[in-house]
């Protein structure tokens, strides 16, 4: 069992334990195939399944087995809101949650530990991300087979060939799920005209979702594998704190066309629009394109703009659009509008609430919106079982998929100033390892003080136009993976990698949006009988780490050139049992040697443990390991 004690995690014997593992992929269905790079049956989203999501039960053990190995036993297991409740509102997937059960059950014979992520990527598939399911848009009349031409989203399945890797980002500041999350944190306060079956549209939804992972809690309650439920994947703030309607502003990534908050509104309405086309690395206006031509309406017939009918804006006496109230979003009753606080705060506590009805002792995790770390202020005491969950990735390898993209110079960027890091590789290392700090400090401050894991951080495995699955050279992997690990270590943190994904493949990636993540690929399995086979970079991935330890970590250090593994930590005379470490063996295939400060140790091979123990003499104790030669 594991519990939240200040800033740590601890286990039954008071030992504080670092958690390390990976996401569990599982955006799109199972059956029939959801691979976004796949058109045919895309809008039939009633009659789908996810049971085989992140993998069929019966391959379950290789991939656990695999995963145990290689150290990464912490997993994030996400689950789309669409994977339970798909057929329709109130209408739950049983033969999945039967599923989830199983292979949650599953985990748990591995010693595995997990949460559940409430999973969604810019509202959902169509609009080309994951998440919420298709009837969510009937509730408001949005009509999802007309979203492209109307410019509301982007998805792969409808572009194909022309499809822009990375594009899919943009469709939060979009009209289909700008609309949506709009609704959901606030149609109270921004929609009070829109209902759904006499009901305000903010209440419908939100007590759907939070039905539906109800219904998950309740199946999984009394898993020993299952640690708690991350309230939601990254989320968007939608229209709420915008400006100015009329700005690009307001976006915090932009790639090709990007209409105004405005413009999308009126293209949904279908009214052409001449929109600014932007390239993504140093921003640039690049210049402008006329999008939807043919005026096609995103709203079903019947239906108006939600944001026309609530006062947003209107036509003349001419039938000129005009915008009546360009800071609706931004400003109610004389104060600026605080999305986290204002809004986001409210769903957390509903969204914990529920949970602990079912399930008291669950964690929750809270993941602040993707447009800054802040998470809202949830009191002074920690008696929700709060953990701060932020991702963190390097921003311009995911923009550029290269390791060094000038020659002779590293690139990075801070992500919490929004400031350049430009200089030799231990500028941007430095830069790394400083941002993990603050991101924990902000953890540090939350509800006087919780644990911080990094619930997503990960590569580009096709950087530099796939050039490794031709040559086989994932070198440059290993050192992007590297750096991001030394910012971890450097920081004590626990984390989950994005991603393990089953199904990856060289072609077509996590089969997502063309994203290409996940530790694993079935293109680099070539021997069946290795299960390190299908592995990528592991000998930076693969790390010795303390899993327990009698008192509080001072440093974690692993040079994957030469193994060495150190780690320091100051001992605390109330706890009686030994430290444990895993060791991997990938890492140290002939065996290693121990040097200890004082105590003892002895070698669990079986688990790939190294079980020690300190003397009482000294309050700060080492452990180096080497490879035996």
């Amino acid at each position: 069992m594991i519990r939240i004690e200040g800033t740590d995690f601890k286990d039954d014997y008071g030992r504080t334990v670092i958690l390390r593992g990976v996401n569990l992929d599982a955006k799109v269905p199972f059956s029939p195939d959801g691979s976004t790079h796949i058109r045919e049956g895309f809008f039939d989203h009633r009659n789908v399944s996810f049971v085989g999501r992140p993998f069929p039960l019966a391959e379950a053990d290789e991939h656990f087995r695999r995963l145990k190995r290689w150290g990464l036993t912490f997993f994030r297991f996400l689950v789309p809101w669409e994977a339970i409740e798909h057929g329709g509102p109130g209408i739950y997937d049983e033969e999945y949650l039967d599923y989830l059960y199983k292979i949650v059950s599953k985990a748990g014979e591995y010693g595995m530990l997990l949460y559940i992520d409430t999973r969604q990527d810019v509202w959902s598939r169509f609009t080309g991300g994951d998440g919420a399911p298709g009837w969510t848009f009937d509730t408001v009349g949005l009509d999802i087979t007309k979203f492209k031409e109307s410019g509301a989203s982007i998805t792969h399945q409808e572009y194909g060939a022309d499809y822009v890797p990375q594009i899919w980002a943009t469709n939060g500041f979009k009209l289909a799920a700008a609309t949506m999350f709009t609704l959901f944190f606030g149609g109270n306060d921004f929609a009070p005209a829109t209902k759904v079956e006499g009901r305000p549209v903010q209440e419908y939804l939100q007590n759907h979702l939070l039905s539906a992972y109800k219904k998950v809690a309740e199946r999984l309650k009394g898993l020993p594998a299952v640690l708690g439920y991350d309230t939601m994947n990254e989320p968007f703030r939608g229209y709420i704190a915008c400006r100015d309607l009329n700005s690009t502003g307001w976006y915090h990534y932009k790639k090709e066309e990007c209409p105004t908050a405005f413009q999308g509104m009126l293209l949904g309405s279908g009214i052409p629009q001449e929109v600014e086309v932007w390239q993504s690395f140093l921003p640039k206006k690049l210049g402008t394109k006329l999008l939807n031509p043919r005026g096609v309406k995103a709203w079903k017939d019947g239906y108006d703009c939600v944001w026309k009918a609530n006062g947003v804006w209107d036509l003349d006496k001419t039938g000129r659009p005009v915008l009546l109230k360009p800071d609706y979003f931004s400003v109610r009753d004389g104060r600026k509008i605080n999305f986290t606080n204002d809004y986001q705060k409210f769903y957390f506590e509903r969204f914990a609430d529920t949970i602990h009805s079912v399930d008291p002792n669950a964690v929750i995790l809270i993941t602040p919106p993707n447009v800054d770390y802040n998470p809202p202020p949830l009191g002074a005491d920690n008696s929700r079982h709060i953990v701060y969950k932020p991702h963190w990735y390097d921003d311009v390898h995911w923009v550029t998929k290269a390791y060094h993209f000038f020659p002779n110079a590293w690139v990075g960027n801070d992500k919490l100033t929004g400031k350049p890091v430009l200089g030799l590789p231990g500028t941007v290392q430095a830069s790394f390892i400083d941002q993990m700090r603050r991101i924990k400090e902000l953890g540090n401050g939350l509800c006087g003080g919780v644990p911080t894991v990094i619930g997503e951080i990960g590569i580009c495995y096709d950087m530099n136009k796939k050039e490794a699955y031709r040559s086989g050279d994932f070198s440059a992997h290993i050192k992007e993976w590297d750096r991001l690990f030394k910012a971890l270590d450097a920081n004590l943190l626990s984390y989950n990698l994005w991603t393990y994904n089953a199904f990856n493949d060289n072609k077509y990636g996590d089969h997502w949006n063309l994203e290409d993540f996940s530790i694993y690929g079935l293109d680099q399995r070539k021997d069946p009988s290795d299960i390190d086979s299908g592995g990528r970079a592991l000998q930076a991935v693969v790390r010795p780490y303390p899993r327990a330890m009698a008192g509080k970590p001072l440093r974690i250090s692993f040079n994957i050139k030469s193994r060495v593994f150190e780690f320091e930590f100051r001992h605390d005379p109330a706890i009686d049992k030994p430290t444990e470490l895993f060791i991997p063996d990938y890492q140290y295939p002939a065996g290693y040697e121990v040097r200890l400060s004082d105590g003892s140790s002895v070698r669990d091979a079986a688990n790939q443990l190294l079980i020690y123990t300190h003397s009482r003499d000294r309050e700060v104790h080492t452990v180096r390991v080497t490879p035996r030669r």
